[in-house]
């Protein structure tokens, strides 16, 4: 949202989930993918998809979608095999596309960006193979923290498009 010169938005949120335990990457994995489409199927009841992103997830312009805004996920989990993605509980950070998108305008993407690669390095040796720059792959290899190979494909099935929104009150 522009107001004037200066831009603001939506604030990021985090959802921390006190159950279920998890042991490994792949319990997580499975279990974020299961509750974003659970959020995805629910979300398309009532809204359209965030015009300003592509709901492919296979797309680099994909994003997640919530009430018509576009997000970038973050999963964090005590069994992360990279310590920056660890948490006590499982978590999902939710942060605005938007705020991406703005960085990359100015001059701050890049030291937000090599910021969280040098901690990276101090934290696990190597900085995150999944981590791309922004905008340049699909942002759903990185949701989960969890090393995918070249054939994977993301589970998540985007049903919008086959819902017709009243955009009438």
């Amino acid at each position: 949202m522009n107001t004037g010169d200066q831009k603001t938005f939506t604030n990021s949120a985090a959802i921390i989930f006190t159950a279920p335990q998890i042991f490994d990457e792949e319990s997580f994995d499975a279990l974020l993918w299961q509750r974003l489409q659970s959020l995805e199927i629910l979300d398309a009841k009532a809204y359209a998809y965030d015009t300003r992103v592509e709901a492919d997830p296979s797309s680099a312009k994909f994003s997640f979608s919530i009430k018509e805004e576009a997000f970038y996920i973050i999963g964090l989990h005590p069994a992360s095999s990279r310590q920056a993605r660890r948490f006590t509980y499982p978590t999902l950070v939710f942060n605005p596309h938007a705020q991406f998108e703005h960085l990359k305008e100015t001059t701050k993407y890049d030291m937000m960006k090599n910021a969280v690669r040098k901690r990276d390095i101090a934290y696990s040796g190597s900085v995150n193979p999944m981590l791309q720059d922004f905008g340049e792959s699909s942002e759903a290899f990185q949701y989960s923290g969890r090393e995918y190979d070249k054939s994977w494909q993301c589970p998540l099935k985007i049903t919008h498009a086959e819902i017709k929104h009243n955009s009438s009150p």
